[in-house]
């Protein structure tokens, strides 16, 4: 028994990625129609000349969303989004998805309906299918699992291990929005569980909130960037952080980086709310995650072509590895960029 104790390794002590690495290192694919196994935000599987993207996603209450200020409709719009955007991150546009759930006895008819008018909505706005899933019971609450489906564009898949030393790194959007919108409603969650009587306080930050509970996922810089003839060398979907992504694509793609934090966009609602929670919003775009906003590298020599666009911002660039992962603060400052975006599997 104390043998056994000693060899027990917490899974929270490795994250996410490296625990899927871990308990996959001995897979082997097996048919020539899988171009690209575990590790990116899809699979790519090739059939008939043509390529398919999969990706699957699951989102369990208390961990992933709180339905005391998240309503079902908007999870049901959002556990879509949140899925799509992976195949997005890919250069593919997404043609269907399952929906599966776990739910326990608490969830009424009229509560579930309400959850799928939401994950419809997703449907009709990307222009997917819902083709089938699964429904069984749970003895803690929601438990919802979406596999996504889509077809890459003709230029190809784009994964995470393609940057090459010189390429510009790029973010569509905004980042820290929908940490803020976190923040903020848990201390209101807070402040009502101490006091019912006391109502939440939300007025002026609708933006934010939005970028929390229904989020949209970036199929406009895609269609973009495949009109402009633009080819990322790599991407990915900013879910866990700007620091944790940067560490997927350099590790993957065995290079450094170097961003400038003055050309890191954050909204000035998502500023605002910073310096009401007297933290830097350099913070909340660097670890606070579930932006859904794309981060890709390109060449230098397509720099004039994505100034075009009013959606995209280029905060950096790749170096060789040894340099390693750098943030050059707004006072010039050199300081090495640590990866501290939100990690699921710890409490």
């Amino acid at each position: 028994m104390a043998e056994e104790q000693q060899q027990r390794t917490d899974v929270g002590e490795l994250g996410e990625f490296a625990l899927i690495d871990h308990l996959t290192k001995n897979f082997e694919t097996h048919n020539a129609s899988t171009l690209l196994g575990i590790g990116d935000d899809a699979a790519v599987l090739e059939s008939l000349g043509s390529q398919t993207v999969v990706s699957t996603d699951m989102l369990v209450e208390g961990v992933h969303f709180d339905l005391t200020y998240l309503p079902l409709k908007h999870l049901g719009y959002k556990s879509v989004v949140v899925n799509l955007s992976d195949i997005f991150a890919m250069n593919a546009e997404p043609t269907q998805i399952t929906f599966s759930m776990a739910l326990s006895n608490r969830f009424s008819v009229e509560a579930l309906e309400e959850l799928y008018d939401g994950v419809n909505l997703a449907c009709q706005e990307y222009g997917v299918d819902l083709i089938g899933g699964d429904t069984t019971s749970s003895q803690s609450g929601l438990i919802i699992s979406i596999t996504a489906i889509g077809e890459v564009h003709e230029s190809g898949y784009v994964g995470r291990d393609g940057a090459q030393e010189n390429d510009l790194i790029c973010v569509s959007g905004d980042l820290g929005g929908a940490y803020m919108g976190l923040l903020l409603m848990e201390r209101e969650k807070k402040i009502f569980n101490e006091n019912p009587a006391i109502q939440p306080d939300l007025e002026g930050n609708e933006y934010i909130m939005k970028r929390l509970m229904k989020p949209e996922a970036r199929k406009d810089i895609i269609t973009w960037l495949n009109e402009q003839k633009i080819q990322a060398t790599s991407m990915m979907d900013i879910s866990d952080g700007l620091s944790s992504e940067l560490f997927h694509i350099t590790t993957k793609s065995n290079v450094g980086c170097t961003i400038y934090e003055e050309k890191i966009p954050i909204h000035l609602d998502t500023k605002q709310m910073a310096m009401d929670l007297q933290m830097a919003s350099v913070t909340a775009a660097l670890n606070g995650g579930e932006d859904y906003e794309l981060l890709f590298t390109i060449p230098q020599g397509d720099y004039e072509k994505i100034t075009m666009s009013e959606e995209i911002s280029v905060i950096g660039h790749i170096t060789k590895a040894e340099d390693g992962r750098k943030l050059i603060s707004n006072s010039g400052n050199e300081m090495p960029l640590e990866a501290q975006g939100w990690n699921p599997l710890k409490k």
